[in-house]
């Protein structure tokens, strides 16, 4: 995940995206010979030289200015997440940072997990490994913990037991594109992250799903929004869910449901059933 080719084909891949026609640009002759706009288009397009854009798109971002950076973005008609991405790599050009995203939990925030008791509530990183959580989100997301190795990472349960993973998420084909984007995000902020770059090395070697979406380019932020998942004891939940910062690097999240509605019945089912297990997050067999 070198900084200059992470550039290179973040940048190739949203320029393929975009047809003359949408950057509101002539379309000069029928026999195009590159996939969306030419680096002329795009530098055009973005106010800057041909040969400026030329070395941006080869990984060389340092000397880029935020109004260029946004020049740029506007040009390729990035989304927000794009343009964040945009930005990470830039930082990263400039000055790389080599921070270790937090690995542990802070008892007091453990403590606030705790006394969330009636919605599941979890802590991960941005590797998706699962670093903290309540007794309901034990209970909840039971198929991802029943795997033994420690910290639990649910990038790993959607690829790599991608069989339990579309029997859990309702929405897989929808979890696992936002899975491999939030990674990609993450490899922005974090181009040193050896565990990171280990898990990307891991999933692209056992799945081939995983390669498809990692060479799409594809970033995404963490957004709140609704979570659809079929437990193996309560059946079907849909779930509003809030993700917030916790600290640098972890995310808390928390999922809910609307007095009334069938999901808040199968959490305050879900809920029994967590009370009266010794153990419940030993996975779904100790549910059963």
């Amino acid at each position: 995940m070198a900084e200059r080719t992470e550039i290179k084909e973040f940048l190739t891949s949203r320029r393929a995206r975009i047809t003359p026609e949408q950057a509101g640009l002539p379309a000069y002759g029928g026999n195009r010979r590159v996939k969306g706009l030419r680096r002329e288009e795009v530098a055009l397009l973005a106010g800057v030289s041909v040969d400026y854009y030329v070395r941006m798109e080869r990984g060389s971002l340092a000397g880029a200015s935020d109004g260029v950076l946004d020049a740029l973005a506007s040009a390729l008609q990035l989304d927000e997440a794009e343009r964040d991405h945009l930005f990470h790599l830039a930082r990263q050009s400039r000055a790389p940072r080599r921070r270790r995203p937090a690995a542990t939990v802070r008892p007091a925030l453990q403590r606030v997990l705790d006394a969330i008791t009636d919605a599941p509530a979890w802590i991960c990183n941005g590797r998706y490994d699962v670093l903290a959580t309540n007794h309901l989100a034990r209970a909840l997301y039971s198929p991802v913990l029943a795997d033994p190795r420690r910290p639990a990472n649910t990038a790993r349960f959607v690829y790599l037991e991608s069989e339990a993973a579309r029997a859990f998420f309702v929405d897989y084909d929808r979890v696992a594109r936002d899975v491999a984007a939030k990674l990609r995000m993450e490899a922005g902020r974090n181009p040193h992250d050896e565990e990171l770059i280990a898990l990307v090395g891991e999933l692209s070697t056992r799945s081939e799903l995983f390669r498809r979406r990692w060479a799409a380019q594809d970033v995404r932020l963490h957004r709140s929004g609704r979570k659809r998942l079929h437990h193996p004891v309560v059946g079907q939940l849909d779930l509003d869910v809030e993700s917030m910062d916790a600290e640098p690097g972890l995310l808390l999240n928390v999922y809910t449901a609307p007095a009334g509605t069938p999901a808040a019945d199968g959490l305050a089912l879900l809920t029994s059933w967590a009370a009266s297990q010794e153990k419940p997050a030993t996975g779904i067999q100790a549910l059963s």
